[in-house]
């Protein structure tokens, strides 16, 4: 207090507008200064609980419940006492338009009667609706809002991180174009007759779907629509001349989505990359992809198992596009999608162990040690094991003790830095044939010069 209060019996209150709550018992008539401060339900409320004096008689004749009417009560004594306004606390100076109290000091006298009065005040803020505005939410990576009690706006921070909210729209809009077209597809009919000693395993190497190669510049052509026509050619033709095995395996070697959102740019190392259309169109291309490449196995071999690798362009995308597909096909019992998150996956075929890896995160002499580490009973049980990788875009068998560890070449031509840098790997798929007993028994090749490829831009 001021030093012209120097009488300290006479007693100096504080009282908080916020603790201004409603009196135990209702008023014999609702104050019409507080109409002002009050929602139509706060209003309705109110009047309820003073016509029939009480909080629980109020809800019955509203047929809601009770908390429900102290709340909408207690909600407007505080907004009145935020503007100044509780007689039951001595407080009837309501405050400036455009203000709200902060708390007021009342100076009592020995008989209790109010001497002086402060109404300690601060603007009141802005309306939510006026203050939440995002001109441009794709550089809005998170905002914070301090509201008062009454809702209204006192302060805001704004943080700028545009990639992490461009990841976040590429995830939504990933997730948005996988599931619009895609209902679940009814069980495929099983061939007729199947060798069941007999595996085929489809390796698809980095398939860079979204990838733009200019021919002048690079010497092949490739973007959206000859990627996808190129697995589909390619894959029919493998499933052509492999034998009709009870067995499949198909292998998406990872990197098979050229970049993991709108940015064309690679997601850890942010490296700029040369890009054909727009991302949710690339997703339904990759989804159409695998489809028809699953599905083909499906009409030729009686059960398919299907592998999506994580690779260093698509992070996120395999992992969206392995719940795609095991959502698609959940009511068919041939068709299983491994849908473990994990950076290392393994097959058991007969006394075969396949293992499968993008080779971005371990070199090829470290896997050996992990196969065994991983999977030690199924490394136990068999007497061929192999690892299959992508990541390099060019072929490399390397034996280990009892493990062969091989790399695939790819159908993508290279981009622009590829071919700058004197890359000039050769192109190809592969199918693979697993004996029960035996392990590798034949294998098959496709090139893309077998088929037709349309020239870009």
């Amino acid at each position: 207090m001021t030093d012209e209060f120097e009488d300290e019996e006479v007693p100096t209150y504080a009282v908080d507008s916020v603790g201004c709550l409603p009196p135990v018992d209702p008023p014999e008539s609702a104050d019409p200064r507080l109409r002002q401060y009050a929602t139509e339900r706060q209003w309705e409320c109110m009047l309820a609980w003073v016509e029939t004096g009480g909080f629980r008689p109020a809800a019955a004749a509203l047929g809601i419940d009770r908390s429900t009417v102290k709340g909408q009560i207690q909600a407007l004594y505080r907004r009145a006492a935020q503007q100044g306004l509780s007689p039951d606390y001595d407080l009837v100076h309501p405050v400036p338009e455009g203000m709200t109290s902060r708390g007021t000091s009342i100076r009592y006298d020995g008989d209790g009667n109010v001497q002086q009065y402060w109404n300690k005040t601060k603007p009141e803020g802005m309306p939510a609706e006026e203050a939440v505005a995002l001109p441009d939410p794709k550089v809005i990576a998170k905002l914070s809002t301090l509201y008062d009690a009454q809702g209204k706006v006192q302060q805001q921070w704004v943080s700028e991180r545009p990639e992490d909210t461009q990841r976040l729209q590429a995830w939504r809009e990933a997730a948005k174009a996988m599931a619009e077209p895609l209902p679940r597809v009814d069980p495929i009919p099983a061939p007729a007759t199947v060798r069941e000693d007999l595996m085929v395993v489809y390796p698809v190497g980095d398939h860079h779907l979204g990838m733009l190669s200019w021919p002048a510049e690079t010497g092949a052509a490739w973007d959206v629509k000859i990627a996808e026509r190129m697995l589909m050619s390619a894959s029919e033709h493998l499933m052509s001349v492999t034998p009709q095995s009870g067995q499949a395996l198909i292998v998406f070697l990872g990197d098979f989505v050229h970049f993991d959102g709108f940015a064309a740019v690679t997601p850890t190392s942010r490296n700029l990359l040369d890009a054909d259309s727009r991302f949710p169109k690339i997703v339904r291309a990759a989804v159409r992809s695998m489809r028809n490449m699953i599905e083909a196995a499906a009409a030729k071999h009686s059960d398919v198992r299907v592998i999506v690798e994580i690779g260093n362009h698509d992070l996120s995308s395999s992992i969206f596009l392995m719940e795609c597909l095991n959502n698609v096909y959940e009511n068919n019992p041939r068709i299983s999608i491994d849908t473990s998150p994990r950076f290392y996956h393994y097959y058991q075929f007969g006394k075969t162990l396949i293992g499968t890896h993008h080779g971005h995160e371990a070199k090829a002499d470290r896997l050996p040690g992990i196969m065994a580490a991983d999977e030690p009973k199924a490394w136990g049980e068999t007497e061929h094991r192999y690892w299959l990788t992508g990541h390099t875009h060019h072929q490399s068998v390397k034996d280990f003790e009892r493990v062969t560890v091989e790399s695939f070449r790819i159908l993508a031509p290279a981009d622009a830095w590829a071919s700058q840098k004197g890359y000039r790997a050769k192109r190809e798929m592969k199918a693979i044939v697993i004996h029960r007993e035996f392990g590798e028994v034949a294998r098959h090749s496709v090139t893309p010069g077998m088929f037709k490829e349309e020239k870009v831009g």
